[in-house]
């Protein structure tokens, strides 16, 4: 290491409170044998050096840093000067909820093992405490450029927008008044100062909440050596109640100022502590682990529950993972919160601005603003329809398959579908999957009138969809309580299919109406996020719904379903199978490539089987928007397997598996990523496409997909991205709403795209 770069650290651990080098690496309550800061600093470098040559050699990319990436991919998003200020607001606030979840999650389940003394090894070849600490520097370094960007680059847009993130020394006396009294008439009321002394339990603070850390000083009992009283410290702590807006707004004729809940609590604090001497204030935000698993009764849907409902509970309760705290805040009081929550100076996050980006949400749906977002293009019909809009859903399908491709195409089909299904005396029964739902629902809302029709309506409900299980338990409550056969999940699985079933009396036979889909039954998440959904009445497709249905909601075990492949039944050998098959006809000098457009890649057994195929020479097309553990175009490994990642306006969602086989494609679609929990873990399915109109839609999105150069970023062998770079700008979202039929295509020619790998 360069003297100027250890110069740097032991700078920086001289600017530390303690001023020595480990103060500044560790915990303050921790006991050690100082030694030079030269070598200790020296001692760091050459472990994370380390660290970085274990991740460079190993044959997979981390699953967490991976997740990382994708959220810099996002903030990529923020930094387009092309975007409005809004826009760039959008996503930043899309950021800061995504690395809320990591810490929740991700690095909660990795506390998992480090709090109870498990091994783990990463698939990058790091132990717990290695691998937390490469997580934590990565987190770091991109919360730092997440916060220069926003002061450097997007604040200072704010102005010449018409709007203003206040202090309050920009208002005048007039609206300091009315401050003033919105303090006094709904804040103060709602504040509740919680001490922590030797006489108060520490408190439960939640995760997720602004939180004033109050240091209060008066004098004690006990002298000092010079005869004085000392003094006495105590904390205490203020909640910023969650049903207060972030912004308290003024609006003037030229701009509207959005001054935040915590710099008016801040200036009235005093009034909290009535003749107490507040010795300092420092504002924070924890997250939780809320990574936890159930305990499942198969004796007792009561059970299961109440079990749920008690895990909720805990994950407000949750370890902490990480700790943000403003720039200027109390060493004391930090102090104390490291040592009561077991964490080291690594875990705490200082932030040069707002704490938490999520409050732009308000500035973003202020009336003023929300038509500042770019809008999205008028819906057009799916292919093979005159018109979006439909007359009677049942005969139109009957004509043939629907694939809907959302949010290009509307979600109003589906839910058309179970709107009158619901009212028509025809109707026998509906089945449904149900993994999450929109808040007012009109898919829950069809659901009920069915039961209330007389239908006997099934409903398998996955009330442990990740932070909607209050929401999925109470809509199945009411769901039960009207009458539907209500099934809340599987035990020991997750039920994440996207199946709805509709059977009729046509007259003279009975008659199976289907929906199979990537995304949820969801028409708010429907016009955000890329996803497809196949309506169709081809009997072969809807026996295998059938069957797979009463799988799911009784004992059967059917030996063979003819489009479908299910999880956790036979979806990773299946999916393997059809790898080899491509390594085979390579082989035999036939035509041969894979073609996968998918959320996550991470189940080794299919990345092993994809390295081999690489090897064999078989071309290997990846389009993957998030976690990717795979290494592309690796040397001896994987020259022919080339990734990309899809981020831009629209949230990349469906899942699409398309295999050559020598010039006869197959292609399905469904809800399954490539991850061990789907494969083992998860009721999943992907379905065929068999019609082929629909076939050859899918297979152009996929090469569209390919084709993109707008929002397209292409993962390197070392697992970074590059922004992909183009002077013929192709955008599929926007591409998209104008695709007919002369432009679907039969299959994907690998070598327009392979042709360019060697030359990177």
């Amino acid at each position: 290491m360069s003297d100027s770069r250890l110069d740097k650290i032991i700078k920086a651990s001289e600017d530390s409170p303690n001023g020595n080098l480990l103060s500044f690496l560790q915990p303050k309550n921790w006991k050690v044998n100082l030694v030079a800061p030269r070598d200790a600093a020296r001692k760091l470098e050459k472990s994370a050096q380390k660290a970085q040559d274990t991740i460079a050699k190993s044959r997979y990319i981390s699953r967490d840093i991976s997740w990382l990436k994708f959220d810099e991919r996002v903030l990529d998003q923020a930094r387009d000067t092309s975007k409005s200020l809004f826009d760039r607001l959008k996503f930043l606030a899309i950021t800061a909820s995504n690395l809320d979840e990591f810490f929740t999650i991700r690095m909660g389940s990795l506390y998992n093992y480090i709090d109870f003394g498990k091994e783990r090894t990463d698939y990058c070849g790091l132990r717990e405490t290695q691998f937390k600490q490469a997580l934590i520097t990565t987190a770091k370094e991109f919360s730092v450029e997440k916060h220069r960007l926003f002061i450097e680059e997007i604040l200072p847009l704010f102005p010449e927008n018409g709007l203003c993130l206040a202090s309050l020394e920009d208002l005048t006396e007039e609206e300091i008044a009315d401050v003033g009294m919105y303090f006094n008439r709904t804040i103060y009321p709602m504040l509740t100062p919680m001490v922590f002394d030797h006489t108060h339990t520490f408190p439960s603070l939640l995760a997720k909440t602004l939180i004033f850390g109050v240091v209060t000083v008066g004098f004690s009992d006990k002298k000092n050596t010079k005869g004085k009283a000392e003094k006495d410290r105590k904390i205490s702590f203020v909640q910023i109640p969650l049903n207060l807006t972030r912004f308290y707004v003024i609006e003037r004729d030229d701009k509207v100022l959005f001054l935040s809940i915590e710099k008016i609590i801040r200036h009235h604090l005093q009034i909290l502590y009535r003749n107490v001497e507040i010795e300092s204030t420092s504002l924070f935000r924890i997250t939780r682990n809320g990574d936890f698993d159930v305990v499942e009764h198969e004796d007792a849907e009561t059970d299961f529950v109440d079990e749920i409902k008690k895990k909720i509970k805990d994950r407000r309760l949750g370890r902490v993972t990480r700790v943000e705290v403003e720039s200027e805040h109390s060493e004391f009081l930090l102090g104390e919160m490291l040592k009561r929550w077991n964490l080291d100076q690594s875990d705490i996050f200082v932030k040069r601005s707002i704490l938490d980006f999520t409050a732009f949400w308000q500035i973003l749906k202020y009336p003023d603003f929300k038509s500042k977002l770019a809008p999205n293009p008028a819906v057009v019909p799916p292919l093979g329809l005159k018109s979006v809009n439909i007359n009677d859903i049942f005969e139109t399908m009957k004509r043939g398959d629907i694939l809907l491709h959302h949010p290009y195409n509307n979600f109003e089909p589906v839910i058309q579908l179970l709107e009158q299904a619901a009212e028509d005396p025809h109707v026998l029964a509906i089945k449904i999957t149900l993994y999450r739902i929109s808040k007012n629902s009109r898919i829950a809302s069809a659901l009920l009138r069915a039961a209330e029709q007389g239908k006997h309506v099934s409903v398998l409900f996955e009330v442990k969809a990740r932070f909607d299980e209050e929401n999925n338990i109470r809509e199945a409550t009411r769901l039960q309580k009207a009458g539907c056969f209500v099934i809340y999940g599987i035990p020991g699985l997750k039920t994440h299919t996207k199946l709805l079933q509709v059977i009729r009396n046509e007259g003279t036979h009975v008659m199976s109406y289907a929906h199979l889909s990537s995304g949820n039954y969801n028409e708010d998440t429907a016009k955000l996020y890329t996803d497809l959904g196949l309506l169709t009445t081809d009997s072969r497709i809807t026996q295998d719904i059938s069957e797979f249905f009463n799988v799911i909601t009784g004992h059967s075990m059917p030996t063979h379903y003819e489009h479908l492949i299910t999880a956790p039944r036979d979806m990773r050998n299946r999916l393997i199978e059809m790898i080899n098959q491509e390594i085979a006809n390579h082989a035999q000098g036939l035509a041969s490539g894979i073609c996968w457009k998918i959320n996550s890649l991470q189940d080794l057994d299919t990345i092993e089987a994809l390295y081999k195929a690489s090897q064999a020479g078989v071309p290997v097309l990846l389009i993957i928007r998030g976690i990717c553990c795979i290494r592309p175009q690796r040397a001896g490994l994987s020259e022919n397997i080339f990734i990309k990642s899809i981020v831009g306006n629209y949230l990349e969602h469906s899942r699409l598996y398309y295999f050559h086989r020598a010039g006869e494609p197959k292609v399905y679609g469904g809800s399954a990523d490539v991850m061990v929990r789907s494969f083992d873990r998860r009721i999943e399915s992907l379905f065929e496409l068999v019609n082929p109109r629909a076939k050859y839609m899918a297979i152009t999105i996929l090469d569209w997909n390919l084709r993109d150069t707008v929002n397209s970023y292409e993962m390197q062998e070392d697992g970074t991205y590059w922004k992909v770079a183009s002077d013929e700008p192709f955008n599929i979202h926007k591409e998209f709403y104008k695709i007919n039929e002369e432009d679907l295509i039969e299959e994907i020619t690998f070598a327009n795209y392979t042709n360019n790998l060697t030359t990177k």
